[in-house]
């Protein structure tokens, strides 16, 4: 993907040191791509001189493969047009990396110091040299190689500085700030913003720090985003603006001496390091690491659940690749769920529709998540997905609120419209959830904030995942019912309880969460959702109902309220005929003309609903999908794809791409479009009430004494 002057990036971080190369290194491990550094080797470049001279995420790494081969600086700068300053910075990270792959342990100092000065992380180091896991940090405490922390000289040196804004460098001789007296709490942060990290996670962790300073706490946050707020340092006693990496936070531990990490609320960045750090000595809050890693680790969790009696997909661990279409055979045939572990949003996950593309996703997860076994599930079609989110104590639940997705299952929880409260789910559905929450969090001994993520069709409840942490709905659920989820997690996790009302079920009032997508900003990008998370932002608003709740949303997220035409291509057929209600109120009702294709046409003309038909191709002068699009005869799209090629991909992508580009409001999920469309039969937009929180909030329940 190349970069320009248009805007494609969803976060950034930021990086404090002494020297460049030191910052550059450090900089790309927080990206969280892959890298341990600015290795010259970690992506092949077909052509390189193209890959230096047209910008792309990836031509820092081009640069570094350049000067290996031992291309010029002055050359490097004719393509690139970077300053000669910065290339020559990068030309000691090439040559030390050349140079670490040729030594082996015991290293004598000058060697070791040069390589972490430079920002090599000890990880990379133990590669490069092939030494043993761990090794490189022995070797580093024997030589007396450690990082100091260094203030912020937020007085430009015209004065002696005396900030807590603090950094790690391996160029620091002395710290600048002592490590204090008082018993601290030492907060992971989330990292760079990014899709399924984002505002959520910060707000989580400042809220955490918050609750802990209340306590007496002093307060000790890691983070390395200039966005956060949790990135201020007047929200905690000290901000240590580094890497969130087993090295980094191994270090600030042994230094500082918290009474312990709390590893829950900064996302799933935080939440990998638990096992590691545990098992380097380092006392993780709340939930055990153990607890944790069994969560996480997708075999282990299904074993968990078999072993409890929850009731989940059918589901099978893949050793081998050549066994894969096996599996899928015994677990009923496509499609199927491909779930990696310890992963971000979904990342690598995939429902496959064939073969082909089950290779494809197989070889992906490898990749994400090469220690990790890879687990395929039967995908459920046609089931209600809903989760709760809830804080435990010792394995007792104290704090809980479930939502329901608008959407089927098979969308991204972080993609798809919540609702709290459920408006559409059974007591008895609500029930088996809530029983199977209590049965994880004591199995699990949870202590903290969780979420559970269930199917449910039928009346009958599988549970489809279970985070020890934070989740990115968690903000949402205190917001609305007015529980500060993240500050009593806090609270239980250093020991205080306190009595707690729960509000959830009986609100009188229903609030609605909805995505934010950036596909016009991914040119090229099929504007789908699915069980991986594409969306970049969220709203949530409230209503009387869920009919205005959704309206005040979707307003929100840009949505328009079709005036013109909808185009309709809905899918398999038995969709078509589900949805031919909403098309005649489209119609009927709400006075729009039906655009719609072939297979979709022929069946709204079956039950009486009039509509133009468009041709999949432009011959003798028939409109097409792309030209009503085009021409402006349609300001609503709703294409739900009825078919998968060989590689899997589905149908209708070139319509869904123009609608995009074209600014009109694109729906690709069959309930979601029911739902908005019965939103609009029900409330005028103009007529929404406008209310704050404020008088949402007065409307809350309060328990009779």
């Amino acid at each position: 993907m190349s970069i320009g002057s248009e805007m494609k990036s969803v976060g950034e971080v930021m990086a404090i040191g002494r020297t460049f190369p030191e910052v550059i290194q450090e900089a790309l491990r927080m990206l969280d791509i892959g890298v341990h550094g600015l290795d010259p080797e970690a992506f092949e470049f077909e052509d390189l001189e193209d890959s230096l001279s047209n910008a792309t995420p990836l031509r820092i790494f081009a640069v570094a493969q350049a000067l290996q081969r031992g291309i010029t600086v002055e050359r490097i700068y004719e393509l690139t047009r970077i300053d000669p300053w910065f290339l020559r910075s990068i030309e000691p990270i090439v040559r030390v990396h050349r140079e670490l792959k040729e030594k082996s342990p015991p290293f004598d100092e000058a060697t070791l110091r040069e390589a972490k000065e430079l920002g090599f992380a000890d990880r990379k180091i133990g590669q490069l040299t092939k030494a043993q896991r761990g090794s490189i940090r022995t070797e580093r405490k024997r030589l007396g190689i450690a990082p100091h922390l260094a203030q912020i000289d937020t007085l430009a040196a015209e004065w002696p500085a005396n900030t807590n804004y603090l950094y790690s460098s391996y160029h620091a001789r002395a710290t600048d700030v002592a490590p204090s007296w008082r018993k601290k709490v030492m907060v992971l942060g989330s990292g760079a913003y990014r899709i399924g990290s984002s505002v959520e996670f910060d707000w989580c962790c400042v809220n955490a720090l918050k609750a802990a300073r209340e306590l007496g706490y002093e307060t000790l946050m890691v983070n390395y985003n200039p966005e956060t707020v949790s990135t201020d340092y007047d929200e905690c006693d000290k901000l240590i603006f580094n890497e969130v990496s087993f090295e980094s936070v191994l270090e600030i531990y042994e230094r500082e001496q918290p009474y312990g990490v709390v590893v829950s609320m900064g996302g799933q960045l935080a939440n990998n390091l638990a096992i590691r750090l545990h098992r380097a000595g380092v006392r993780i809050l709340g939930t055990s690491a153990e607890s944790i890693d069994m969560a996480e680790d997708r075999h282990k969790f299904s074993a968990l659940l078999d072993q409890l009696g929850i009731d989940q997909p059918r589901w099978e661990q893949v050793t081998d690749v050549s066994v894969a279409e096996h599996i899928v055979e015994r677990l009923g045939g496509y499609p199927v769920l491909v779930r990696p572990s310890y992963v971000l949003s979904g990342a690598a996950m995939s429902v496959a529709q064939e073969k082909n593309e089950l290779l494809r996703i197989l070889a992906r997860a490898k990749a994400v998540s090469p220690e990790h076994p890879v687990v395929i599930s039967k995908f459920e079609t046609h089931a209600r997905e809903l989760e709760i989110d809830a804080v435990a104590d010792g394995g007792e639940i104290v704090l809980w609120a479930i939502c329901e997705h608008v959407e089927n299952a098979g969308v991204h929880s972080g993609d798809a419209t919540l609702v709290l409260p459920p408006q559409s789910l059974y007591i008895a559905t609500i029930r088996q959830a809530r029983k199977i929450a209590q049965a994880l969090a004591k199995a699990l001994h949870i202590t903290g904030p969780f979420n559970v993520q269930y199917l449910a069709k039928l009346n009958s409840v599988k549970v489809i995942e279970c985070n020890l942490r934070a989740s990115r709905s968690l903000p949402f659920v205190s917001k609305v019912t007015g529980n500060n989820f993240v500050a009593e997690a806090m609270r239980r996790m250093l020991g205080v309880a306190r009595p707690v009302e729960n509000h959830s079920i009986d609100l009188d009032y229903v609030a609605v969460k909805a995505p934010m997508f950036s596909f016009s900003r991914l040119v090229g990008a099929d504007p789908m959702v699915g069980v991986e998370m594409a969306s970049t932002g969220e709203v949530g608003c409230f209503g009387d109902n869920l009919h205005e709740a959704l309206l005040h949303a979707l307003l929100a997220t840009g949505f328009k309220v079709p005036r013109k035409g909808v185009l309709l291509s809905l899918g398999p057929l038995t969709d078509k005929y589900w949805f031919a209600d909403q098309a005649r109120e489209l119609s009927q009702e709400m006075g729009l003309k039906l655009f719609a294709t072939h297979g979709t046409a022929e069946a709204l003309r079956t039950v009486g609903i009039e509509c133009t038909e468009l041709a999949k191709r432009p011959e003798d002068g028939a409109i097409t999908g792309m030209d009503a699009i085009k021409e402006g005869l349609v300001d609503l799209v709703i294409n739900i794809p009825i078919e998968y090629d060989e590689l899997g991909r589905p149908d209708g992508y070139h319509i869904r791409r123009q609608a995009v580009d074209a600014g009109i409001p694109l729906i690709t999920d069959l309930q979601l479009a029911q739902a908005i469309i019965e939103a609009l039969r029900h409330r005028k937009v103009n007529d929404l009430p406008i209310l704050s929180w404020d008088e949402y909030a007065e409307r809350r329940p309060v328990t009779l004494k």
